[in-house]
């Protein structure tokens, strides 16, 4: 029960207080995919720590074996031992609730996201089909929209799509950071991340830190993508097209039409999109090497910090 509680202690205070923390944090804007690891990182050792805490308060911590038999009848005996104590039938039932109801939760999210990620792309691709076009002068498809809109489609063919207004709108260098930005998601498979903290948000979006993940990541990579986009274009050209969008006099700048699995950067976000335009334009530092290394073991850290909780005691046992 120890590990079990420290489990859930655990879970309730990444889950609760890590929001604030990375409100807080300013290097994820120096180190934006390192920012998006971590918050990935942290949104999903929160369920990690929830299943595993019912399995420690259901299971008992010696029954840590490679022996099949020795694992087999090290459970049976803390089942029997809880079931005849008083309270303890309760405590083993309310592990095992813990651990099945949210493993179910994200595999029935995991299930849902899958469905509707597949019927978004099966009739966005539809829609390209018959809508869009290619232009021998542009790496992507246009489709004939009046609104600015630029996202990339990932999958078995990742596709750029740009709109007609978006073309009418920007000029030819703008429009080269612009794709050169979503080529960038493509590249870097932001589409992963992507989904990552989509399936989070909608196993346990009671949790604060995940109900808030996809934003923040999406923020994030939006952030990575300028970055390797500014690697072949200048910043501020990028920067300027932004600018183009957000301003009121331009075309409109509603949502392309049903697009599935994508990222659309030219629709104003306000303060993402402001937030965007004064880092192209006024670079942060980049962390350094050491502080980078740090970091990055950090975010392991949240990777196996509830697999260590939940295997110390064992193994402190084998011992």
């Amino acid at each position: 029960m120890t590990v079990g509680g420290a489990l859930i202690f655990y879970a309730m205070a990444v889950g609760f207080a890590g929001p604030a923390g990375f409100r807080r944090a300013g290097w994820p804007l120096r180190a934006p995919r390192l920012g998006a690891a971590a918050v990935l990182a942290a949104a999903w050792s929160v369920p990690v720590a929830l299943v595993l805490a019912g399995v420690t308060i259901a299971l008992p911590a010696s029954a840590l074996s490679t022996d099949l038999g020795q694992l087999i009848g090290a459970c049976l005996v803390r089942l029997r031992a809880a079931y005849g104590t008083p309270g303890g039938a309760g405590m083993v039932t309310a592990g095992q609730v813990l651990s099945v109801a949210t493993t179910t939760r994200i595999a029935w999210a995991a299930g849902r996201l899958a469905h509707r990620r597949r019927t978004e792309g099966r009739r966005h691709r539809l829609l390209v089909r018959l809508a869009g076009h290619p232009r021998p002068d542009l790496p992507a498809l246009v489709l004939d929209y009046p609104g600015a809109a630029a996202y990339s489609v990932a999958g078995r063919h990742p596709t750029v799509v740009v709109t007609s207004g978006a073309i009418d709108l920007l000029t030819k260098r703008q429009l080269g950071a612009v794709l050169a930005h979503e080529n960038a998601h493509l590249l870097a498979r932001h589409h992963r991340w992507q989904t990552a903290a989509a399936l989070a948000a909608a196993a346990l979006p009671i949790v604060p830190l995940l109900r808030e993940t996809p934003a923040r990541v999406g923020r994030l990579l939006e952030m990575d993508a300028d970055e390797l986009a500014a690697d072949h274009h200048e910043p501020h050209v990028l920067a300027s097209a932004l600018v183009a969008v957000a301003s009121p006099g331009g075309p409109a700048t509603g949502s392309a039409p049903n697009r599935a699995a994508s990222t659309l950067t030219l629709t104003p976000a306000g303060a993402d999109t402001a937030a965007r335009i004064h880092r192209l334009l006024r670079p942060p530092d980049q962390l350094p090497r050491r502080r980078q290394t740090i970091t990055r073991a950090a975010v392991v850290a949240l990777t196996v910090t509830p697999l260590v909780l939940a295997v110390a005691p064992a193994l402190l046992a084998l011992h």
